[in-house]
Order: C-alpha cells, then sequence, then structure tokens
C-alpha cells in the first residue's frame, strides 16, 4: 500500500509539471520536448531528486508513447501511398544508410574501439527518432505538408532496415556463428514482409471488423489491435514502431477519422511520459567526459541527416522550404539509438563509455532537433531563401529593337 501511494504521488507529481510546462513551452513558442527532457533530468537517476517508485511506470509509458505516435502517424496515409511513397524514396534510403551510419562507424574507429563497436555507432547514429518526429510535426502543425511523405518514407525505411540490423547486430555482439546470425535476419524478413502484406491486403477487413459508430469499442479495439501487432512484432524481433504505423495504415475511412480523434489525448499524454523517461534513466554525472566528443559527432551527423532530408524532397519534387524542413525534421536521434546501445552494453563486448556517449549524443540532438524544425518558419531564414532563389534566377534576356 505504501508503494502505491508513492506512486501515485510521483505520477500525479510529475505529469502536473508537465502540463505546466507544456502550457509554458506554447506561450513562448517552443516545442515542449526539451523541456520535458529537462524534467526527467532532474528527477531521474543523478538529478536533484530521484523518482524511484514511478520509473517502472514511466518505463511502460514510454514504449506505449512511441507506438501511440506512429499508429497515429499511419492513420495519415494509405496503404498504396506507404508502398508509393517506399518505392520513390528507395534512393533516399540508400543515401541516408551511407551519409549517417558511415560517420558513427568511422568515428568508433578512431576511437580504437574495434570493428563490433564502430557497426553498433554506426547504427546509433543513422536512425533518427520516429517518435520525437512524429511529435514534432505534430506541434508545428505539418502532418498536411507536401514534404511530410517524404520524411515518413525515409522514417518507415530506417524502421524496416531496423528489424534486419537489430537481429545482425544482437548477433555479433554475442559472438554467434554465420548459421544462426542468417536464421535470425531470415525471421526477421518474413516477419517484415508478413505485416506488409497483411497490412496492404487485408486492411479494408480490418476497418469493417470495427465500428466507427461506438466510440467506446473502436477506442478499446484500435488501441489493443495497436499493442499487440506491436508486441508480436518486438517479439519477433522487428520493429515495434513499424507494427504500430502498419496497423495505422491499415485502417480507413470514417473508422481511421474517428480513432485520430478518440487517441489524441491518449498520444499526447504518452509522448509526454516518453521524454520524460528518456530524461529520468540519464544520469548527468556521466554527460561531462564525452560530451565534446558527442557534441562533435552530433554536429556532423545533423548536417548529415539535413542533407539526405533535402536531397530526399528535392528528388520528390518539393519546393525548396519544404526541403529544408525535410532536413531539420531528420535530425533527432531517440529511441532505437538507446535501444542499440543497450544492446552492447548488455552484451559486455563493446567499449563501457559507449553507453555514455550514445546517451549525450541522443540528448544533444533530441533536444536541438525540434528547435531547428523551427527554423524554415522563422522570418529571417524565409527572407534568406527569398534571397538566394533571386541569386539563382537568371536575369531576363533583353533582345534589342
Amino acid at each position: 500500500m505504501h508503494e502505491t501511494t508513492t506512486l501515485l504521488i510521483e505520477v500525479g507529481a510529475l505529469l502536473f509539471l508537465l502540463g505546466l510546462l507544456g502550457r509554458l513551452s506554447r506561450r513562448v513558442g517552443v516545442s515542449p520536448i526539451p523541456l520535458y527532457l529537462l524534467a526527467g533530468l532532474a528527477f531521474g537517476h543523478g538529478g536533484l531528486l530521484e523518482l524511484n517508485a514511478s520509473e517502472e511506470f514511466f518505463a511502460v509509458g514510454a514504449e506505449i508513447g512511441v507506438i501511440l505516435l506512429l499508429v497515429m502517424l499511419g492513420l495519415e496515409y494509405s496503404a498504396n501511398e506507404l508502398v508509393g511513397n517506399l518505392r520513390a524514396a528507395a534512393p533516399a534510403g540508400l543515401i541516408d544508410a551511407l551519409l549517417n551510419a558511415l560517420p558513427g562507424f568511422g568515428f568508433a574507429l578512431l576511437l580504437g574501439w574495434g570493428w563490433v563497436a564502430a557497426v553498433v555507432l554506426g547504427g546509433i547514429t543513422w536512425i533518427s527518432s520516429s517518435g520525437v518526429i512524429a511529435k514534432v510535426l505534430n506541434d508545428l502543425g505539418r502532418v498536411g505538408n507536401r514534404e511530410t511523405p517524404v520524411i515518413l518514407s525515409v522514417l518507415v525505411i530506417e524502421d524496416l532496415a531496423m528489424a534486419l540490423y537489430l537481429p545482425l547486430v544482437t548477433a555479433l555482439l554475442a559472438g554467434v556463428g554465420l548459421v544462426k546470425g542468417g536464421i535470425a535476419l531470415g525471421v526477421a524478413v518474413f516477419t517484415v514482409v508478413v505485416v506488409l502484406v497483411a497490412a496492404i491486403r487485408y486492411g479494408n477487413l480490418i476497418s469493417t471488423a470495427m465500428s466507427a459508430k461506438d466510440a467506446e469499442a473502436l477506442l478499446l479495439g484500435v488501441l489493443g489491435l495497436t499493442l499487440l501487432v506491436a508486441g508480436v512484432a518486438a517479439k519477433l524481433q522487428v520493429s515495434a514502431a513499424v507494427g504500430a504505423f502498419l496497423v495505422g495504415i491499415a485502417l480507413s475511412g470514417p473508422v481511421a477519422h474517428h480513432a485520430t480523434e478518440l487517441l489524441t489525448p491518449l498520444r499526447d499524454l504518452f509522448a509526454a511520459v516518453f521524454f520524460v523517461f528518456f530524461g529520468l534513466v540519464t544520469d548527468p554525472r556521466d554527460m561531462p567526459p564525452v560530451l565534446l566528443p558527442a557534441l562533435a559527432l552530433a554536429v556532423v551527423t545533423m548536417g548529415t541527416k539535413l542533407l539526405t532530408g533535402y536531397l530526399a524532397a528535392r528528388r520528390a519534387g518539393i519546393a525548396e522550404p519544404g526541403r529544408w524542413r525535410a532536413g531539420f525534421a531528420l535530425t533527432p536521434r531517440g529511441e532505437f539509438s538507446i535501444v542499440i546501445a543497450g544492446l552492447a552494453v548488455a552484451a559486455g563486448t563493446v567499449e563501457p563509455q559507449l553507453a555514455a556517449l550514445a546517451t549525450a549524443y541522443v540528448l544533444i540532438t533530441v533536444v536541438t532537433g525540434p528547435m531547428l524544425a523551427r527554423l524554415p518558419d522563422m522570418a529571417w531564414f524565409k527572407a534568406w531563401l527569398r534571397r538566394r532563389s533571386m541569386v539563382r534566377r537568371p536575369e531576363p534576356v533583353v533582345v534589342p529593337e
């Protein structure tokens, strides 16, 4: 009873604080994500006041938060749009992997950590945070923008790639043979294909099985199905985020519309919990020794992500302001990067400093990324783009009479 009482007090106080921070952020016109992270740092390991009783609650809530963020994004698009965008964005996905994994790979080798740690750090710098980016797009009102499908295509390609990367890196860290590693990779590929086919071919049947008229039944059905598919996907070493996104893709029509309205408050609640939990499990005392290397790595790889988004949007025929919005939106790293670092630390076969470096790196990108995403909307940035376009525009040729 005492533990339950403490849990209620800690959760209630922290959620109330988040409400105040969210209101403050909207008054000053910034994203609430950095404030949520700072709140987690203040009350987590090594913070001003440690909240131990509620950590498990926030851990589960954080998982649900990422899942809800992705299913809500999936509800905005149809299966045909997804397939078309994936085909169009495949070259951008390859560029994304090369531009963003290679800096992390080379950085680990430069530090003398060995090639296994290099593969791990390459994955950490490669994968953007679907959860953070989904929240930023929603906060800035850009879900309906022309560049948003390009951003989502890059994110989905990354998440699908993670479904193949995670079993592979797990096998490398465990030192298992080629056969066992190949089996794990084969299971991951098969699972991804099955989930994609089911979402595309049988999505209408899933929507028909749910009633848009009964709000309670619809909320329970969509939420239950999303968590179920995400859990099964994670169990099979496939991204839970991919599973959730595909559930959203599979739903269509009035069911998708009403599900969006019902799930929005839940998404906002658990998304805030996700960002707080990230801060709670981060010990600020581990940051100083690795802060400068993490900052250098963050500057380089945020630049490569900006280039990735810009090139992908340009290839899709998006105007220049949209290209910059796409590039800046992709800069934050988050949940997957921490998962990859956690696998490496648990295996005990890589440099112990990698965890602290990854945490500092993710924290830098996840705080600065939402701020950078606002740059293309600022008056001075728009003026700079106009001047840039005028310089590029050729002078009209005057033909003498």
